[in-house]
């Protein structure tokens, strides 16, 4: 059973730091490519940041390129994001998933496993 377990959000200040964590169980993590997605209320879910299989490649969106950083330990079977100087309109729930590289690379929202772990909610206000 595919299951994803997200952590790490919390309340955070503008300019500060937060680093989330996804757990992924299942599957071989190492043999897809990551995804974290986000939600807001009110609005769409959107694509964050992709990381190849091996981790060589990433891939963001424009709104948090020079900010957000994703990476992997396949051997912990985790996916990290490293968010950094993070704004107020950085606030929603983060989810995590695997999707098809090509998918990443084009900013679309189709993903591997229809199931989604419970997410983990960024708040970032002073």
């Amino acid at each position: 059973q595919v299951q994803f377990v997200e952590s790490g959000g919390g309340l955070v200040q503008p300019g500060g730091s937060l680093r989330l964590s996804c757990v992924a169980s299942g599957f071989s993590l190492s043999s897809y490519a990551m995804s974290w997605y986000r939600q807001a209320p009110g609005k769409e879910r959107e694509l964050v940041a992709g990381i190849s299989g091996a981790g060589s490649n990433t891939r963001y969106a424009d709104s948090v390129k020079g900010r957000f950083t994703i990476s992997r330990d396949n051997a912990k079977n985790t996916v990290y994001l490293q968010m950094s100087s993070p704004k107020p309109e950085d606030t929603a729930v983060y989810y995590c998933n695997a999707a098809y590289w090509k998918i990443i690379m084009g900013g679309r929202l189709e993903t591997i496993f229809g199931s989604w772990g419970q997410g983990t909610l960024v708040i970032v206000s002073s």
